[in-house]
């Protein structure tokens, strides 16, 4: 009894967990190894390069180097505001991004939606093949099927267009309708990709809510409303907050690939600015101060999307 008094036999425990811990490491070498490579990538492109944001404050030249090139503060962002299109370019690209949050955001919803009521798995995976495979097409693929498409002279839609009102409409030439097949191509071609995020999240909703709902004399209509969207919320208050962070990134390949001179009053952005003045013309002071403006922006509306998350409890961190 003194010996249980004196409290040596808690210490095994204590040495049984930290057995388990060291075991529990041991077992997850592979793991851990696998790991290594994403965390090697991280830290030399997305990491590494981050110490090239210097540049902004510098006038830089390729021959005394980033260290050695001249300091000058916060000229090149002075410069940079003082141009007339630099309003235009991030409107532009405001334009876009938040256009295609608006029309594509909630489209990939729907098609999860009305995918998970489907009853016919040949159909569903038929379905679900055929709006997925956009999403591993290059930019290069897609804006040829859509210039094929929209091609004011032998184009299919303006073909049918001219056997209609007798003449075809320049799409591609107008900025109305070049933002509307800017967008549309867009959705395409990754709805397929976001709805399948959607429908992982649908598949973890419990089927008793659905039986339940049902019970009450719930609708189809009224399932979706109460069951499936509210199941699905934590998922899409991520993947928004997500898209908020990436608001003034509208990327390079569509814009460059589907604009031209008759649009450039709405398809000139910050992706194709920062090309034709910092890899055209070798401004790469203006452009990487241009770059760093887009990264400080989308990281204050990232922040500022995820406490707007917090107070309904579905925040990223």
């Amino acid at each position: 009894m003194g010996v249980h008094a004196t409290g040596t036999e808690p210490a095994a425990p204590k040495a049984r967990r930290r057995g388990g811990g060291i075991g529990a490491i041991r077992r997850s070498v592979p793991l851990y190894i696998m790991f290594v490579p994403g965390v090697v990538f991280y830290l030399l492109f997305k990491y590494y390069p981050l110490g090239g944001l210097v540049i902004a404050f510098k006038d830089y030249n390729m021959y005394d180097g980033i260290l050695k090139s001249p300091w000058v503060g916060l000229d090149n962002f002075r410069m940079l505001f003082n141009q007339a299109q630099t309003v235009q370019i991030i409107g532009n690209t405001l334009l876009l991004s938040v256009l295609g949050i608006a029309i594509g955001f909630p489209v990939p919803i729907l098609l999860a939606v009305m995918l998970n009521e489907v009853r016919r798995t040949w159909f569903k995976r038929f379905v679900q093949t055929l709006v997925y495979l956009p999403h591993f097409f290059s930019w290069v693929i897609v804006s040829g099927i859509v210039l094929e498409m929209f091609s004011q002279e032998s184009g299919i839609i303006n073909h049918w267009v001219a056997g209609v009102f007798g003449e075809p409409y320049p799409f591609l030439y107008k900025p109305l309708s070049w933002l509307a097949v800017f967008i549309g191509s867009g959705v395409w071609k990754e709805m397929g990709f976001s709805a399948i995020i959607y429908l992982a999240a649908l598949t973890a909703i419990d089927p008793h809510l659905y039986e339940s709902a049902s019970i009450d004399g719930a609708s189809k209509w009224k399932q979706i409303r109460h069951v499936s969207i509210p199941g699905i919320m934590p998922t899409i208050a991520l993947l928004l907050i997500l898209q908020v962070g990436k608001v003034m990134d509208v990327g390079f390949d569509p814009v460059y690939m589907l604009s031209n001179e008759s649009v450039s009053s709405v398809a000139n952005v910050i992706s194709t600015y920062n090309y034709s003045v910092g890899i055209q013309r070798a401004q790469f002071s203006l452009t990487t101060a241009m770059g760093l403006f887009e990264n400080a922006v989308g990281f204050v509306l990232v922040t500022f999307a995820n406490r707007i998350g917090r107070r309904f409890n579905q925040q990223l961190w």
